[in-house]
């Protein structure tokens, strides 16, 4: 009676196997591992902007209204429950990259103010908040192409034949994914010159 249930296990794990159910399986624990990254990566982010834009307000105070839309697109980001279902939802995952998309558009409009105002260019906070943010944007954009990756792959597999069947038979179903069109432009860090303003040269006597 063992041999035939060790048998039969064997066969049950083989059939699996080849089916696709263990490609599945892996694939979408890939999928979710890279969905927390790109969550965690968006929240660094998110976490830089209250530093980022007090020490814009520090010399800037009369650019309200940018400081404004940076803290609104702030907000609303924080507004979003980035949870797992989100990976099953195309509506929430919509709206989870709008989200993002604005805080990128309204942390751009914040540095093309900042180049109007050469003492917070070269203000020590300012700069370091600034390789903070690059270096998290890079991280974002990583993140987000891994996760792209990994889900063009589950769902490549959910609908080739045999694991299709397995799929269908399990519940799993394609997932939604990142739109790509303009990627570059909201993945990308905005480039800043970071370096002070040469002195003017002194008028000659």
């Amino acid at each position: 009676m063992r041999r035939f249930l060790m048998a039969l296990a064997a066969l049950a794990t083989l059939s699996l196997t080849n089916c696709g159910y263990n490609v599945i399986q892996s694939q979408d624990e890939q999928v979710k591992s890279n969905w927390s990254e790109v969550v965690s990566q968006y929240q660094r982010r998110a976490d830089l902007v209250p530093n980022l834009v007090n020490s814009v307000k520090g010399f800037a105070q009369q650019e309200k209204d940018v400081l404004l839309g940076v803290t609104n697109a702030r907000a609303k980001v924080g507004s979003i429950q980035a949870t797992p279902e989100v990976l099953n939802d195309p509506a929430a995952l919509q709206k989870f990259q709008a989200a993002q998309g604005e805080l990128s558009n309204a942390l751009s409009r914040l540095l093309v103010v900042a180049e109007n105002y050469p003492q917070l260019k070269s203000d020590a906070v300012f700069r370091d908040l600034m390789s903070q943010l690059e270096g998290t944007e890079n991280r974002i954009t990583v993140a987000r192409n891994r996760y792209i990756r990994s889900v063009q792959d589950y769902n490549t597999t959910i609908r080739s034949f045999p694991s299709n069947l397995t799929a269908m038979l399990f519940g799993y179903k394609e997932r939604p994914n990142f739109a790509v069109d303009n990627e570059k432009e909201i993945s990308t860090a905005p480039k800043v010159d970071f370096n002070p303003p040469a002195p003017s040269p002194a008028p000659s006597k």
